[in-house]
């Protein structure tokens, strides 16, 4: 019987993810027609609902979890998902080519996303994420959306538009017909997020329960990797495909979502008081996903490039996060010095390596100015 259990939730957890992954595809397709058919700009629907549609699955899960008590999967899959946008998906997207930073990235959306984790953080200490708190979070996505739009129509970038039209086919000419396929497609999306989420979180926990581990432990990690499919999806597609600042920026934008708008509705719809938040989770999840985020910035500033030997590291601190994750949930004694190893070799190597990387970006720039003075001077 424990078997047949085991198979059942391993069946539910595949079935619940690939009907996630439809919903939000066909959610995006056609809320993307939709609104191109009402004259909004190409560019700003690549930026919000495309986005963020692929933090659907997130959404769906957390909010799904947040409703049933389980605050460990809805919070581990926030967090769990955000580590793994930037260590899997970006290492893994740099190992096929080097990845262009955008500027605006650099100075504005990394440092947001730096900002949130922390902010989150904050308002986790005293146990919970009350519901008031999940009010002003989602008011921060409003916000920042707003921003988006804003922002877009200063810079229309006619180049970005034309690929947008020509993924999502927005030339097509408006119907009625077309409308309500488009809307159909829409619904049809949400209901099956909301289907693949109630499948995905019993999997996951029945799974938790099976092999005796921690609802947190498989929302950190089963759950944060399966509902963060569509983003490895969409940027190593956009790595293949040569668009390489498409794949930064839809982790930046995803990991921003998901604290703001995830994390904040799942802590306005939960019971009681709010999100609880586990004392594991306060002191090394959540500062490990702070530190991810703050990692991001020397190596995206040290030529606006994530070169393959970065994205490597990238890869290589996913999997020993993971190795972390395993050794806790099964009460291994090795685990004390698997953390000493870590926090008293391998971080602060890290650490020397970025700094060195940063000077030396920081020597090159300032030459550079110093060949453009002296070859205005000549002139």
């Amino acid at each position: 019987m424990g078997t047949l259990t085991m198979w059942l939730s391993w069946l539910l957890l595949a079935g619940g993810l690939v009907v996630l992954v439809a919903g939000a595809e066909l959610l995006v397709r056609g809320a993307s027609r939709l609104a191109a058919a009402l004259g909004i700009a190409p560019l700003v629907i690549g930026l919000t609902i495309v986005a963020f549609g692929t933090s659907a699955p997130e959404l769906a899960v957390s909010v799904q979890s947040a409703l049933r008590g389980q605050a460990d999967i809805a919070l581990g899959n926030v967090v769990g998902s955000n580590i793994f946008n930037v260590l899997f998906i970006l290492g893994l997207s740099a190992l096929i080519v080097p990845l262009l930073v955008a500027q605006q990235l650099v100075r504005f959306d990394v440092p947001l996303m730096i900002g949130v984790s922390v902010l989150v953080w904050v308002l986790s200490l005293n146990g919970f994420v009350e519901r008031w708190e999940g009010a002003v979070l989602f008011a921060g996505i409003l916000l920042y959306t707003v921003f988006l739009i804003v922002q877009s129509r200063r810079e229309q970038n006619k180049t970005s538009a034309t690929e947008f039209e020509a993924e999502y086919a927005l030339h097509e000419p408006v119907s009625w017909q077309r409308t309500v396929l488009n809307v159909g497609m829409a619904v049809g999306g949400l209901a099956l997020l909301v289907l693949g989420a109630r499948w995905f979180v019993d999997g996951a926990v029945g799974l938790a329960r099976f092999l005796g581990l921690s609802e947190l432990v498989i929302g950190l990690t089963i759950v944060a990797a399966g509902t963060s499919m569509p983003e490895v999806a969409t940027s190593v597609v956009a790595a293949l495909r040569g668009e390489r600042d498409i794949a930064v920026g839809n982790v930046v934008g995803s990991n921003i979502f998901n604290i703001l708008a995830v994390l904040g509705v799942a802590a306005i719809v939960a019971p009681g008081n709010g999100a609880p938040v586990a004392n594991n989770m306060l002191v090394v999840d959540m500062p490990f996903m702070i530190a991810v985020a703050i990692a991001c910035l020397p190596i995206f500033f040290t030529g606006h490039t994530i070169s393959r030997w970065e994205g490597l590291l990238f890869l290589g601190y996913y999997v020993a996060y993971t190795i972390y994750l395993v050794l806790d949930a099964v009460n291994q004694p090795a685990i004390v010095q698997y953390r000493e190893f870590m926090l008293l070799f391998v971080a602060p190597l890290t650490v020397i390596t970025l700094l060195v990387s940063v000077g030396r970006e920081i020597r090159r720039r300032r030459a550079n100015v110093k060949a453009d003075a002296v070859s205005l001077s000549g002139k």
